[in-house]
């Protein structure tokens, strides 16, 4: 199938990710992620300051219930992204558009029933999910009525991602970029419209800010499509191809159990940080508060290793579709320390501006500002080792290995994590909490570098799915094997 396999042409930022110098190619592959992060960050906050500035803190407190149950979807639509993003990338290093295709088409059509799914099931669930969070009474009806326009908007948003990780896998980082500052441009511009009632649009209250994340999404998601077809780009599908559409009970075989793993260690990060406010709760408003604030700033320090991560994933999928183990060595290197420059030089700047960063969050004469001050002292530098961790899952995970890390972030968030804090608050107190970070993220660092050295990951099985295998199979038993012989170099 080589030969008819081969794309006829790259799309606008498109990148053959097993050719160049490895430090541009993932500099240059890894900035537009990390624009895509941090815009929607930026998008989350504008919307937070329009629901409160019109609606008020019992809105303000509705969205936060529901942005719970929306980060758990995510989640799992960023572990069936990231085999996407895998699957295509080896397909696209081998140098099978036949098999990126079938790869793109299974997993977006996985992503499409079940969002459809999750959408039906959350507009009738929604007031026991609720219930189940013990939404305060006074919350309650906004968060109803956000979180059911929320799961309307589900399809066009987890759709919009999926579509997005897909292109990344294909080595176009530059299309998804476009298409979120659309979305982000969309969703903040809408919010104060359909909230207010500006012009001829219906006052919705908070309703209206879920109604404008739906249009923006499903334009943005429309639009990206009319995009990919306009401009022939190499995963588009066609006739025949759109059979790919109705995975195969292998193929959702195959991306469960890849992508399932990934997206639970999105899950246990998250849960991991949800019982740590519990426990900084415990030391009294002023604590919660600087460590709020503190978080703020750290949400803009994960990014980077975020981002390399995921641009390492695609980038070596690439390179283990094409076989060239050389380069992947090489791009895992070169990931850890572009991570550690960046990391380095925003965790050095947070330190530096401290006081004026930390004061836009809880104002400049608050006595939380200097527990703050502290907190970020002994705990953000954990960011930079913990992010060695993610680069190096995002190679293990370009070959398919994606359990090794979901057992390394159990071990280091809950066990090492969460015991060092008990056995060492009797003499740390508070302190035990912060210098617990950086004690989890040297575990989880250390075992990704062991199992990267010695895990023997490389020998993992290319992501083929099976229809994929099976012509490969039925090629290789018509060929002489002298055929298929090729030098080593």
């Amino acid at each position: 199938m080589a030969g008819s396999a081969n794309p006829t042409g790259r799309g606008p930022g498109q990148r053959d990710l097993t050719q160049g110098p490895i430090g541009k190619t993932l500099l240059l592959f890894s900035l537009p992620t990390l624009a895509s992060n941090i815009l929607q960050s930026l998008n989350g906050s504008i919307n937070a300051i329009w629901i409160g500035r019109f609606l008020g803190e019992d809105a303000l407190a509705a969205t936060a219930n529901a942005n719970i149950i929306m980060f758990l979807m995510f989640s799992a639509v960023f572990g069936f992204g990231m085999a996407a993003t895998v699957m295509v990338g080896q397909a696209m290093g081998r140098r099978d558009i036949t098999a990126a295709r079938h790869a793109f088409g299974a997993s977006v059509g996985f992503c499409l029933f079940l969002s459809v799914l999750i959408a039906t099931l959350g507009w009738f669930g929604a007031p026991r999910i609720l219930t189940m969070l013990a939404t305060p009474p006074e919350a309650f009806p906004l968060a109803l009525a956000y979180l059911r326009i929320i799961f309307l908007a589900m399809p066009g948003m987890l759709l919009l991602v999926m579509l997005m990780m897909g292109l990344r896998g294909s080595g176009d980082a530059m299309t998804p970029l476009w298409f979120m500052i659309v979305a982000c441009i969309l969703d903040a511009g809408l919010n104060p419209v359909f909230i207010l009632g500006l012009g001829p649009a219906p006052r919705m209250g908070i309703a209206g800010s879920a109604f404008a994340t739906a249009i923006a999404n499903y334009a943005s998601l429309v639009a990206l499509l009319i995009y990919i077809y306009a401009r022939d780009l190499p995963l588009r599908l066609r006739g025949a191809e759109l059979r790919t559409l109705l995975p195969s009970v292998a193929d959702i075989r195959l991306l469960v159990g890849k992508g399932l793993p990934m997206g639970l260690q999105m899950i246990v990060i998250s849960t991991a940080g949800l019982i740590l406010v519990g426990l900084v709760n415990r030391e009294g408003t002023l604590t919660t508060a600087a460590y709020g604030a503190a978080q703020q700033l750290w949400t803009y320090v994960q990014m980077p290793a975020m981002a390399i991560g995921g641009a390492v994933s695609a980038m070596a999928a690439q390179n283990v579709g094409a076989g060239l183990w050389d380069r992947v060595s090489r791009i895992a290197r070169t990931g850890i320390l572009f991570h550690l420059a960046i990391t380095g030089v925003m965790v050095a700047l947070i330190l530096i501006a401290d006081r004026p960063l930390l004061a836009l969050f809880l104002g400049g004469g608050s006595p939380a500002i200097e527990i703050a001050r502290h907190i970020q002292f002994l705990a953000s530098w954990s960011f930079i080792i913990f992010g060695i961790s993610m680069v190096l899952f995002g190679v293990m995970r370009a070959n398919g290995v994606v359990v090794w890390p979901l057992i390394i972030l159990i071990i280091a968030m809950f066990p090492v994590r969460l015991g060092f804090y008990f056995l060492a608050y009797g003499w740390l107190g508070a302190d035990a909490l912060w210098v617990s970070m950086p004690v989890g993220s040297f575990a989880a660092a250390s075992m990704a570098a062991l199992v990267y050295l010695k895990g023997g990951w490389r020998k993992q099985r290319p992501m083929i799915l099976p229809e994929d295998e099976e012509c490969k199979d039925a090629v290789n038993a018509e060929t002489e094997p002298a055929g298929r012989m090729k030098p080593t170099g």
